[in-house]
């Protein structure tokens, strides 16, 4: 699934973000909105990660949708 697609289900993809990503909050997943910069942020900062590996992370996840 291409992001504009994840970006447009956001609320129905929650679920399946806070599976792959579990330490995220409600509330980060919700600032979150389905943009995916502010997703790979969120990630990065709550798992002290790099932004490369952050963004590897989100484009496997899209893949998968």
């Amino acid at each position: 699934m291409n992001w504009d697609r994840i970006e447009g289900n956001w609320k129905q993809m929650t679920g399946a973000v806070k599976s792959q990503w579990g330490d995220l909050t409600d509330d980060e997943i919700a600032e979150a909105r389905g943009n995916r910069e502010q997703l790979v942020g969120k990630i990065q900062e709550r798992y002290g990660i790099a932004k490369d590996e952050a963004e590897r992370q989100v484009d496997d996840f899209a893949a998968k949708y």
